[in-house]
């Protein structure tokens, strides 16, 4: 059976007590604000979603050594530079079948971070997309997904004003959103514009680990639907 919406709600709590676990293990031995950045680059918070959209994979029949998660050297080929590792990868008889980025925005990092996140998921998309367009991904153009974890702290649900140079203007859509409202903006110009097939974006807390879904084109259904499709359309090819 495919992993359904209750499923996800147990992954997004097993993410933040493993990110408590790493917090507290951190700061046993050195100082808060040191052991809240040693939680983020712990690792392993992501390995529940990651098993989770596995599941997918193997349920349609594809053997478990086609899949392999970050940390077991998932790196794909590059374009712009040689390779780049993703969190998630599904290859299977030279197919690309899957690639998707899993990727969190905590508290209280937004106004630093947001925009690096934004610019990593342009960049990783392109990047891969040149990289078959060049005959270096596979005979199958790549399938790409984006999972997007906001945590839904106050500063990420605030409205914030966005500047730019007095010379030029922001476009209108971008005016007193919060961090949060932001990304729904992105994430579906990332799918309109064709970068990636699917995004998933769900906020969360450590408090309310129950993940919300602020947008419904980019809910865990339509995600999941997706994954479904180009499990579907590869099954007309022969594969797994």
């Amino acid at each position: 059976m495919a992993p359904s919406r209750k499923d996800l709600d147990v992954a997004i709590a097993a993410y933040w007590e493993t990110k408590d676990k790493q917090r507290a293990a951190a700061e046993a031995v050195s100082s808060t604000a040191e052991g809240t950045a040693k939680a983020v680059r712990g690792g392993g918070q992501f390995n529940p979603v990651a098993n989770l959209l596995a599941r997918f994979f193997l349920d349609a029949g594809y053997p478990v050594e086609s899949i392999a998660a970050s940390g077991n050297g998932v790196v794909l080929p590059g374009y712009f530079r040689p390779n780049k590792k993703w969190d998630l990868v599904v290859v299977h008889k030279e197919v690309l079948v899957a690639a998707i980025e899993l990727k969190a925005l905590g508290n209280p990092s937004f106004g630093k971070n947001y925009n690096n996140r934004i610019e990593e998921a342009l960049g990783n998309a392109i990047d891969l997309d040149q990289a078959y367009q060049a005959g270096l991904a596979g005979r199958e153009k790549p399938w790409l997904g984006y999972f997007f974890l906001m945590d839904d702290a106050e500063k990420s649900r605030c409205e914030c004003t966005p500047r730019a140079h007095p010379a030029l203007k922001l476009a209108a859509e971008w005016a007193s959103l919060s961090f949060q409202e932001r990304f729904a903006i992105a994430g579906k110009r990332l799918i309109d514009e064709g970068l990636y097939d699917a995004v998933c974006y769900v906020t969360a807390s450590p408090t309310d680990p129950s993940p919300k879904e602020p947008d419904p084109r980019l809910d865990w259904n339509r995600f999941s639907a997706a994954i479904e499709a180009r499990l579907k359309y590869l099954a007309g090819l022969g594969l797994p």
